[in-house]
């Protein structure tokens, strides 16, 4: 079976950490976020990839092809960015065959072996506090009677999770060549969930599976909860010199570690280097080196160096002192 992972984004809101690599290759629990999703996909039986690239692309190929090279892959260019619609349409065949859809930046609890149904259309849909800012879906019983993207006075809170399986990839390819060729955009873009409200209006049928977690990696506090997520069963056996460890973390084999107190969710990537400090809910990228430091959800890029003085105090009872 097929899937699609659109990957092409600059990663904005994540800047200056989407400077040197694409948003899908920020490291998160030992690997790349896209590395995860390929995983969980891959055990539910996908064996032809897509990635949609764009944005440092390289740095993307690279990475897929050494770790899942024993995959059939492609890797589409998307030239131009106009919206996720256009770079999904990059992967679709004339063929009347299934397809998944997941966006590269979303991580979801998910038995991918669950969600594919090939009898049906189905999406995944979380509930959401702020639905004007999703794409919603209107649903009667698990039935999908509308789809609209941020709509201004959203009646559902059911908002579209970045996951879509399809039964017919040629009629969602057809769907999103219908909207360029009559140039209908949503906020100035090709927007995918237009094109899934054209095949509804045309007779397609489509179902929701409503998924509790769901980490859209678009921003830094979201980046930390989805390593929650994906270090919370972690088994962690790490020993470091004068180091106390509270698990759940993980430490790369070629990083140092002393005299400190890590974790919980903690990644320390490759080749870093964490001296006399306590770090808790944060990633340190590659090659960094923290010193002296109390460090709490934080993400540290690679090549970093962040470093605090010591201080020396002689307090008395029922004195005060602080350090800003």
């Amino acid at each position: 079976m097929k899937a699609i992972i659109p990957a092409a984004g600059f990663g904005k809101r994540l800047r200056p950490h989407t400077l040197t690599v694409p948003k899908v290759m920020l490291n998160i629990a030992g690997k790349p976020i896209i590395g995860h999703i390929i995983d969980a996909i891959e055990q539910a039986g996908i064996t032809e990839l897509h990635v949609i690239t764009g944005y440092k692309n390289e740095k993307v190929e690279s990475f897929v092809k050494e770790r899942y090279g024993h995959l059939n892959l492609t890797f589409p260019f998307q030239k131009e960015r106009k919206g996720l619609g256009h770079a999904i349409l990059q992967g679709l065949e004339d063929k009347d065959e299934p397809v998944l859809i997941l966006l590269g930046d979303t991580v979801v609890d998910m038995d991918f072996k669950t969600f594919i149904n090939p009898s049906k259309n189905v999406l995944a849909v979380v509930q959401v506090e702020n639905p004007e800012r999703f794409g919603i879906a209107y649903v009667k019983g698990d039935k999908v009677t509308k789809l609209i993207e941020k709509p201004k006075d959203p009646v559902s809170n059911l908002a579209l999770a970045g996951l879509y399986f399809l039964r017919n990839q040629r009629h969602l390819k057809e769907a999103i060549e219908h909207l360029i060729d009559n140039d209908i955009r949503t906020r100035n873009e090709i927007q995918l969930t237009d094109a899934l409200q054209y095949m509804i209006r045309n007779g397609e049928e489509f179902f929701v599976k409503e998924i509790k977690g769901w980490y859209d990696c678009g921003n830094k506090d979201n980046i930390l909860k989805s390593q929650q997520f994906l270090l919370k069963d972690a088994q962690t056996k790490e020993k470091r010199t004068n180091t106390v460890i509270h698990p759940p973390v993980f430490i790369h084999p070629e990083a140092k570690v002393n005299n400190a107190v890590i974790g919980p969710f903690v990644t320390i990537d490759k080749g870093a280097e964490v001296n006399n400090s306590i770090i808790r809910n944060s990633i340190i990228g590659k090659y960094s080196k923290i010193t002296n430091l109390v460090l709490s959800d934080s993400l540290i890029g690679e090549d970093a160096f962040v470093s605090s003085r010591e201080r020396q105090a002689n307090i008395g009872d029922f004195s005060e002192l602080q350090f800003n």
